[in-house]
């Protein structure tokens, strides 16, 4: 190494103004070391930071490999393959760890160490001795300056004295704090050499003896062990690049494919209604009333699940039950100016749910597969083969083939043994079915073919007919149900004693060509059905029907306003299905010409909550109580209290079926039957 560069400590006392230039040159010197040592310090100590930090890093990773096999992973979490490979990892990157924990404390002591003690003792050591030298130099210059102005013509010995003293202290202290500063200096210029050196020599040998410690842990059984994980990690990356290339396949697919669905209607040619259907899911937008007049719709996925009906909410682990829709029943509605809206009502009509689908095809599927559901048809083996029978039997039903009749040939009674025609009867069979047991009429005769069916609420008064239709009472005028009015004029119905409402929902009215026999009601009943399946009518006019000793009224619910009034005299015939109880019907005889006796007859089909036997016993009271008109109205209350006994309790209200006795003097009603509905 060349010489080393020093400042005279002997010219320390004369104090020249070169030996002050040259002390400048050192301390500059002293300052650039300073600054430069900061800076190699600080790389070194991210060195160490760093190493400290992959030390801790390398440990906790070997701890979470050993953890593995305790982790419950939802998918793949029993791989033992997996396991065992990661637990012979965690053994190697542990060892690993081990040689990192010796290196860090290799370079805290062979590389930290020394650069430290240089920074924090010897360069603090020249900036205090700086210090030291400057206060020194100071007094000194001011002890000269004082001794400098003694007054020679004013001697004061003491003060001279204090003077001359001052001057030697001062001297003296700035000659050895200048002798001490200068060997310091001189001292620095061999440890900057030092502290550049020893740590980076500390460094190479703990890097030297980290990798020794490594060459022995990765032997020859390591690295065969490397090479078998690095095979299987390409057999892994093969079979994941071709599995990508296949979903990038099925993803082109699927864009072409469904590039139609994005529309929210798509076009029914393309994709047809599927009416068999016994299970579906997809998204609807639900109506929750918020007020009287306000409400909300919130979208949920909806799914059906046996006779249940579920919802979930996004975010949500499981669904909840929305509905039972086991004997539910389900129509199209109009709802708040939105389209493809449907209502769900529970079997006992005490809960109901308006839906909304996203296109017309979800609608109409929603509708046919919660009707399958309705008819319990999940519960066959094969639901689906068992809906498109059945929904096959509907449309084989519209129109009456010979076979038909002749399958029931057999099954006709003989003559004589007809049923009472006004009596409330139910089928034996439901509507479609191989069991169902026509009376001994032809069709032909029941119902005349190609007859036009209605299926919106119309009056049945014709416009050449002002007289009848004053009789049936078409005034569009608001009607209180239970009998209550507010002005001083009382009709006919305000002076009925029996005031029964119900729940219904119009399915559909066509005429008839008899009337005297319930079959003609089971067949209407069969053909609206079929119709409405085929033509994919699935929209039902909600209203209270309204029954008196004078008539029967539809109501509408919201504006109380009469819809439609049917003379008691005029209705001749009413039934109910045996099987579905919330069907029921009945014959309207009219006139339909000038002449009266011109008639015709017209039956109209509904569809209530489960209470068609209570409507029909409804209506049979109210013909008995008709044909007692002459007596006042307490000899008519004894009349039903004697005709009624305590029976099941109805949420409709109660009302009475008169005896057999009864009956047949009137040929209406059920014979001895009694029953009690809510009024």
């Amino acid at each position: 190494m060349p010489g080393i560069d020093k400042l005279p400590i002997e010219e320390t006392l004369e104090d020249s103004p070169q030996t002050r230039s040259l002390l400048g040159v050192f301390e500059e010197d002293a300052t650039a070391i300073s600054n430069y040592m900061n800076q190699l310090y600080q790389a070194m100590h991210r060195i160490y930071d760093a190493q400290n930090e992959l030390s801790a890093a390398t440990h906790l990773t070997s701890k979470l490999l050993k953890e593995y096999e305790k982790q419950r992973f939802p998918l793949g979490g029993d791989d033992e393959v997996m396991s065992s490979t990661l637990q012979q990892f965690s053994k190697v990157i542990d060892e690993l760890s081990s040689c990192h924990a010796v290196l860090s404390t290799q370079l805290a002591d062979a590389m930290m160490f020394p650069i430290t003690q240089f920074k924090e003792r010897d360069l603090k050591e020249i900036l205090t001795l700086k210090e030291v030298f400057q206060i020194a130099s100071n007094d000194h210059d001011a002890a000269i300056n004082r001794y400098s102005r003694l007054s020679k013509k004013r001697e004061n010995d003491k003060v001279k004295y204090e003077v001359t003293e001052d001057v030697y202290t001062s001297r003296k202290k700035q000659h050895q704090t200048m002798m001490h500063y200068f060997c310091a200096l001189n001292t620095l210029q061999y440890k900057k050499k030092i502290a550049l050196l020893e740590p980076l020599l500390g460094y190479m040998q703990a890097q030297i003896s980290f990798f020794k410690m490594g060459s022995e842990n990765l032997n020859e059984q390591l690295e065969e062990f490397l090479a078998n994980i690095g095979t299987s990690v390409q057999n892994v990356r093969r079979e994941m690049d071709s599995d990508i290339e296949t979903m990038q396949q099925t993803i082109e697919d699927l864009e072409v494919a469904s590039d139609p669905l994005y529309v929210p209607d798509p076009d029914p040619t393309k994709f047809p209604v599927n009416r068999n259907l016994t299970r579906k899911a997809g998204y609807l937008n639900a109506r929750n009333k918020t007020g009287l007049v306000s409400s909300t719709w919130d979208r949920q996925f909806y799914f059906t699940q046996g006779g249940n009906l579920m919802s979930q909410a996004r975010g949500d682990v499981a669904g909840g039950l929305a509905m039972d829709i086991d004997n539910c029943s389900v129509m199209a509605v109009d709802c708040e100016d939105r389209r493809y809206c449907f209502q769900i009502t529970s079997f006992d009509g005490k809960k109901s749910s308006i839906l909304q689908a996203e296109s017309k095809k979800d609608h109409e599927e929603w509708i046919c597969t919660i009707n399958n559901i309705s008819k319990q048809i999940y519960l066959s083996e094969n639901p689906e083969e068992t809906a498109a029978r059945v929904n096959q039997s509907a449309l084989e039903a519209v129109t009456p083939s010979p076979s038909f009749q002749q399958r029931h040939e057999s099954l006709r009674p003989a003559a004589g043994q007809s049923r009472p025609p006004t009596a409330r009867t139910s089928s034996s069979g439901s509507l479609g079915s191989e069991s169902t047991n026509l009376a001994a009429l032809s069709l032909d005769s029941l119902v005349a073919p190609d007859t036009p069916i209605q299926f919106d609420i119309i009056s049945p008064v014709c416009e050449d007919q002002p007289g009848q239709a004053k009789a049936f009472g078409q005034g569009g005028r608001r009607t209180n149900p239970f009998g209550e009015s507010g002005g001083s004029t009382k009709s006919e119905t305000e002076d009925s004693i029996l005031h029964q409402l119900f729940i219904v929902r119009f399915l559909g009215s066509m005429e008839v060509k008899s009337d005297d026999h319930p079959d003609v009601v089971y067949e209407t009943m069969r053909q609206i059905l079929a119709a409405r399946a085929i033509h994919n009518i699935f929209r039902m006019t909600e209203s209270h029907l309204l029954v008196t000793c004078d008539c029967l009224k539809l109501i509408d619910p919201q504006t109380q306003v009469t819809r439609l009034t049917f003379p008691l005299p005029c209705v001749v015939l009413y039934a109910t299905h045996q099987e579905n109880k919330r069907l029921f019907g009945f014959v309207l005889r009219t006139s339909s010409g000038r002449s009266e006796s011109n008639l015709s007859s017209v039956c109209y089909i509904f569809e209530s909550n489960n209470e068609g036997e209570k409507i029909c016993d409804s209506v049979g009271l109210a013909k008995q109580i008709a044909l007692h008109a002459e007596l006042d109205l307490e000899e008519q209350s004894r009349l039903i209290a004697a005709s009624s006994r305590p029976n099941q309790a109805s949420s409709e209200g109660q009302f009475v079926v008169l005896s057999s006795s009864q009956s047949e003097e009137s040929d209406l009603g059920e014979g001895g039957k009694k029953r009690e509905s809510e009024a």
